[in-house]
């Protein structure tokens, strides 16, 4: 056998009944050859590392927008810190690791410029909305590799696009995911804004203080450590009860006094106005889109196109963009 054989076999021996297994898995839109090396899940792991999109993210916004700080989070370190969770889940309850970490490093590659402040403008300027689950996937179906996509494997796909929103997991590894992705912004969130003076550590609830921590370390390695216990030698992956309702709380106290702090209302304005005069723009100009969204114009629609190239957008990049569109340049001929 191969090195790839040995693995697949390996897998079948450790990982627990109810993981998803390389060697089953339900295989790609566009069948391939196999690798020597490498098991199928490993593969799609390795292509989304290597794509354009994953690279874009560490330009991204978290939460804070263009910080000045070097240690708040950006898109790409939550993916990071979200992938890390994943993974201790997954080989705490013996689940494909590979698969976990491939539907981690994929989950926000569709995020807009400036977060969910850009999700939300553009979700009022698409029909039938926009959501960057939905276009997480489309970039590794479409997007990606000039208009090829990335050919990942179905189980991969699944998680990606399930990892938020009303539709769940089809794998426990993408569930590995779901629960990961909020236990992360959960603990990550408070630190920047802790860091970013936003909060004090006292004025956290104190009920979730108690269930959960006193500090970043405690918090995300006590909500870790409930989830395995939960959810061990079970088909599901969940909290205990008092835990969720703890973490919940946290989210909610989150939204009210970070997420709708007084200056990101500022803020979200102005970006909100920075790519919705994009969108306008190109919607009336789609002849000045990217080579590659021309095809899509053609194929899809004006608007389609315009919401992807918007939508891959680094925030720095929309930034420039609006500047160079509507911000007049001083005349510098002498």
């Amino acid at each position: 056998m191969n090195i790839r054989q040995q693995l697949e076999q390996e897998e079948l021996t450790r990982l627990s009944t109810f993981a998803a297994k390389a060697c089953q898995s339900a295989g790609r839109e566009k069948p391939i050859s196999d690798d020597d090396l490498r098991t199928c899940f490993q593969r799609d792991r390795d292509r989304i590392i290597h794509c354009k999109s994953f690279r874009r993210l560490k330009f991204k916004t978290q939460v804070f927008l263009s910080p000045v700080g070097d240690h708040y989070r950006t898109r790409l370190t939550h993916t990071l810190e979200v992938a890390q969770v994943a993974r201790t889940l997954a080989r705490c309850l013996r689940l494909n690791e590979d698969l976990t970490e491939a539907i981690a490093l994929g989950h926000d590659l569709g995020h807009t410029p400036f977060g969910h402040i850009g999700e939300n403008a553009l979700n009022q300027l698409i029909p039938g909305g926009f959501h960057h689950n939905r276009q997480s996937l489309r970039m590794v179906d479409r997007l990606e590799r000039e208009g090829q996509g990335l050919n990942l494997c179905k189980e991969t796909r699944d998680g990606i696009l399930c990892h938020s929103g009303p539709q769940t997991p089809s794998t426990l590894e993408g569930w590995c995911v779901r629960r990961a992705d909020r236990i992360a912004y959960i603990s990550h969130d408070i630190d920047d804004a802790i860091r970013g003076g936003i909060l004090k550590e006292y004025e956290l609830p104190r009920r979730c203080v108690t269930v959960l921590g006193k500090n970043h370390g405690e918090r995300i390695n006590n909500m870790i450590t409930d989830v395995v216990k939960t959810s061990m030698d079970k088909n599901e992956i969940s909290m205990s009860p008092e835990v969720s309702d703890a973490a919940e709380a946290l989210r909610d106290f989150l939204f009210e006094h970070v997420y709708m702090d007084q200056w990101r209302k500022k803020e979200e304005e102005r970006c909100g106005y920075v790519v919705s005069a994009l969108f306008d723009h190109y919607s009336r100009h789609p002849e000045q889109l990217p080579g590659e969204y021309l095809e899509i114009n053609y194929l899809e629609g004006t608007e389609q196109a315009v919401c992807d190239f918007i939508a891959g957008m680094t925030d720095r990049y929309a930034t420039v963009a609006f500047q160079q569109l509507f911000v007049p340049k001083a005349f510098a001929k002498y």
